[in-house]
């Protein structure tokens, strides 16, 4: 877990106190035992000697009753000393006392070999006491080794207090210590002592957290500072970092460092802000995809349009390797000659299988040298279909457009002759008379017929050149091609022909003319109608790709051969007997109009799928 510079500062103080309290506390502990064990040996000490007075005075007092030992054998000596003492009620009253000290656990009076003749147990006279560990193995031994003692397994320490009858050793007064006594008589000062310990660590994190973040307050305004100019925003810097920058300290030197790169920044994003702009400009309007790698093969420029040929939107690819954007297997990994992370110069040909069909791919690697060192590489990505498509648009609009100049001018030249030649065969119609043979009436009947139809050929012509009055206005195309199949429902259910559509609601409005739309998608539905005579499905499906609406009509019938492809959107041009040939032109001038575009694709026996691309309102 990563803590935060004002907890470390904190803990840091924190443990500092803690250690210089844990020391002095050692000492005081040290002290205070050391204190507690000199002043119990003193007092065993002085009270080994108060009770061999009170046990000598008993002896005395014995003496002056009377009381003598009946021989001098040890045995009567014995029965006569322990009876003195059992009847000095000194002696009793000093053993009693004894009892009442809280640091000490027995006094007992014994001989030589340990018999007990006299003890504030009043259980022990008469028994045999066993030696202990003297006391004074504990007094002045160290501190690891007193507390090892106190605070381990009970044990008991005495002082011996010897004394003699005459010039022969007698016996000796014993005072027991218990290390348990010890320990309890010490524990109130050691409570004291952690009491003082915690309440120093409780203050001392308190002031160590006043102190940090008065401390680190500077920090955090330049940690903003620094996170405003991390975010783009080099607007005026606050008053907080203004004052912090006036002042002389350290903390104010980096604040004005600060202050001069954000002001170096704000020139360099400024710049930056525009080139972005003009390259993204530049990027959206490529049909080629062009991917830019740096010297250890990963990617800092994904074009827009590579997203045709990656099927993932181009932001996924910002900081990838090569092989990570064309891993094994994929169908242009072979293509550009990927060594390791390393792109070789290359120009070859292959075909993707894309969201939008397969696709035949030009592949170009270009690399990126300054001074003679390899900086990069440049892959460049272009769709040959939709190149050979544009050209063939291209092609179709110079003919239209020549065609427009053409028609135009020779149904001007013929339009007048027709109409001299109509009011010639009007007059013609009545001058001849009622009884004319029907030879010469099935003659006048023909040439009017083809006037007629002369005539109408003639009002095609003018109507496809004639400019069209485009009202645009913002569109949703659901409704619009939902309008369209309520049009050509009649003739759909005459042809049964079953209707497979996906318009969803969700794709944004276009700025188009809806009748003159409406026309266009309706010649595709009557072109598909009609190319399936003994019944079929027809699919008509709306779709967003990127900045562009898609609308697919569909069908089953046979479709169009290979050789009349670059025909069919050529006017007067058709498969179908009787057909006028003008409706796909007029589709395609529609199309071109709104600034969208017109493909399709056909498969013999299968059938034909023609899309249109719209922009969007945005």
């Amino acid at each position: 877990m990563q803590l935060r510079l004002r907890t470390k500062f904190t803990l840091v103080m924190t443990s500092l106190v803690l250690l210089v309290v844990a020391v002095l506390s050692g000492v005081f502990a040290a002290q205070l035992l050391d204190q507690l064990i000199r002043e119990t040996d003193k007092r065993a000490s002085d009270l080994a000697e108060q009770v061999f007075l009170q046990a000598r005075h008993a002896l005395t007092e014995a003496a002056q009753q009377g009381l003598r030992p009946g021989s001098d054998a040890p045995e009567e000596i014995h029965d006569y000393v322990r009876h003195a003492f059992e009847i000095s009620e000194g002696l009793r009253t000093q053993l009693r006392a004894a009892k009442e000290n809280p640091l000490i656990y027995e006094v007992s009076i014994t001989d030589t070999d340990g018999l007990v003749l006299a003890s504030s147990d009043e259980n022990l006279p008469g028994t045999f006491l066993p030696r202990r560990t003297s006391l004074s193995q504990l007094v002045g031994r160290n501190f690891l080794h007193q507390v090892k003692v106190l605070f381990g397994p009970l044990r008991v320490f005495e002082l011996d207090y010897p004394f003699s009858n005459g010039n022969q050793p007698f016996g000796e007064v014993r005072v027991a210590v218990a290390s348990g006594l010890l320990l309890k008589e010490i524990e109130s000062g050691l409570r004291t002592g952690g009491t003082v310990v915690f309440v120093a660590l409780v203050i001392s994190a308190l002031l160590a957290a006043i102190v940090s973040g008065a401390t680190l307050a500077p920090l955090r305004d330049i940690a903003a500072q620094l996170d405003r100019i991390s975010a783009g925003q080099f607007d005026a810097p606050s008053p907080e970092a203004r004052e912090l920058a006036g002042s002389g300290d350290e903390l104010g030197l980096v604040s004005r460092k600060i202050t001069q790169v954000e002001q170096q920044l704000r020139g360099v994003h400024e710049i930056f802000s525009t080139m972005r702009e003009n390259m993204n400009s530049v990027m959206a309007g490529l049909e080629d995809g062009l991917l830019l790698f740096t010297r250890d093969a990963r990617a800092v420029m994904v074009s827009p349009a590579a997203e045709k040929f990656l099927g993932a939107p181009a932001g996924q690819f910002l900081g990838r390797r090569v092989t990570e954007i064309f891993p094994d297997g994929h169908p242009l990994r072979e293509a550009l000659h990927i060594e390791g992370d390393e792109l070789s110069e290359v120009a070859a040909e292959a075909d993707l299988e894309t969201n939008e069909g397969p696709k035949r791919v030009s592949i170009s690697v270009q690399a990126i040298q300054e001074d003679g060192e390899r900086m990069g590489a440049l892959v460049t990505l272009r769709d040959l279909d939709s190149l050979e498509n544009l050209n063939t648009q291209l092609q179709v609009n110079e003919r239209l457009a020549a065609l427009g100049r053409i028609t135009a001018g020779v149904a001007h030249e013929v339009k007048n002759p027709l109409n001299s030649m109509r009011l010639w065969l009007e007059n013609l119609k009545e001058s001849l008379p009622a009884e004319q043979d029907g030879v010469t009436r099935q003659a006048v009947q023909v040439l009017d017929k083809e006037i007629d139809r002369l005539d109408a050929v003639v009002k095609r012509f003018l109507d496809f050149t004639r400019p069209m009055d485009i009202r645009l206005e913002p569109t949703q195309l659901a409704d619009l091609l939902m309008e369209v199949l309520e049009i050509a429902k009649p003739q759909l259910e005459k042809s049964n022909i079953q209707v497979a559509q996906l318009l969803p609601i969700d794709v944004p409005e276009v700025y188009v003319d809806r009748a003159l739309l409406k026309q266009a998608v309706f010649n595709l539905v009557l072109n598909a109608t009609e190319a399936m005579p003994s019944g079929g499905q027809l699919r008509l499906v709306l779709s967003r790709r990127g900045e562009m609406a898609e609308i697919t009509v569909g069908d089953t019938g046979n479709g169009i051969p290979p050789e009349n492809r670059q025909k069919v959107f050529q006017l007067f041009f058709s498969t179908r007997p009787g057909g006028s040939g003008i409706g796909l032109a007029t589709t395609f001038r529609i199309v071109q109009l709104h600034n969208g575009s017109i493909d399709f694709t056909s498969e013999v026996g299968r059938g034909t799928t023609f899309r249109i691309e719209l922009p969007l309102a945005a």
